[in-house]
């Protein structure tokens, strides 16, 4: 599949708007030292447009893991949930920081559909999540 192309211009509004962090792990691109990705919120698979309504970033990671989805199962209630939208939602209704600051805690059905399918919690990325606390880069702002 031929990425779709997404004008350099929009590529920088979409990065200021996450202020350059995934939508859904909140890793930041400074941190990381990796570029992010550009995520179609509904993908294109499933009939999203390539405008900026409908981008975020993402890391890799978790734009791998969610690829074509746009729901997920509910751990707790076996529910079909939507996946959590980082345009129009709010991070902090949806998830909490685990009290050591290491890992994302779904709150809604939505929270913790995510949290599950895109694998916010990743043994390295908790590795990781450890170090930045140490350094006090972590949690990141809402």
């Amino acid at each position: 599949m031929t990425p779709t192309y997404i004008a350099p211009e929009l590529r920088r509004q979409v990065a200021q708007d996450a202020g350059h962090r995934c939508g859904y792990c909140h890793s930041d691109e400074s941190l990381t030292g990796i570029s992010l990705t550009m995520d179609h919120i509904i993908p294109v698979a499933a009939g999203g447009q390539t405008e900026r309504d409908n981008l975020w970033l993402a890391c890799r990671a978790c734009n791998e893991f969610k690829g074509a989805r746009t729901h997920a199962d509910d751990p707790k209630t076996g529910e079909r949930a939507r996946l959590f939208d980082p345009r129009r939602q709010t991070w902090s209704e949806h998830f909490v920081w685990s009290t050591d600051q290491t890992e994302v805690v779904g709150l809604t059905s939505t929270g913790r559909a995510t949290a599950i399918a895109l694998q916010l919690n990743r043994p390295m990325l908790v590795k990781a999540r450890r170090r930045w606390v140490m350094s006090g880069w972590q949690p990141t702002p809402e």
